[in-house]
């Protein structure tokens, strides 16, 4: 084994930059910002757990059968129907996209694609 020498180094270099980016961002960790939520005890479309990890892929299943399949209502796991719109439904109680939507966002560095067609609350009262 006339290599060890440098094969050794080499794991240790793999390890030293394979590693950087924990020990670079190690003690930076910020909880995820609270997003305002409504006032009143209006019960959301789904329960919050489900909403908080698969509204983007409910938002989506709302914006293909709406538009491809024509269907307006959606109906929930309790039975319960709401019509299928971001801002009829989601924004009626969301009122605001900066308290509810950008705090998490700008967290996970996400950037929706929702705001081109539609127009936040906060910006028809202006």
């Amino acid at each position: 084994m006339y290599n060890t020498g440098k094969v050794i180094v080499g794991i240790i270099v793999f390890i030293i930059f394979f590693t950087i980016p924990f020990w670079l961002n190690l003690g930076k960790v910020k909880a995820l910002p609270k997003p305002e939520l409504p006032k009143d005890e209006t019960k959301c479309v789904e329960d919050t757990d489900y909403m908080r990890a698969y509204h983007m892929q409910l938002l989506h299943e709302w914006r293909t059968r709406k538009i491809r399949k024509m269907q307006v209502y959606y109906m929930n796991h309790e039975g319960k129907l709401y019509i299928m719109s971001l801002q009829r439904t989601c924004m009626k109680c969301h009122t605001s996209k900066e308290k509810f939507c950008d705090r998490c966002h700008q967290v996970v560095v996400t950037h929706p694609d929702c705001w081109r067609c539609h127009i936040a609350p906060e910006e028809v009262k202006k």
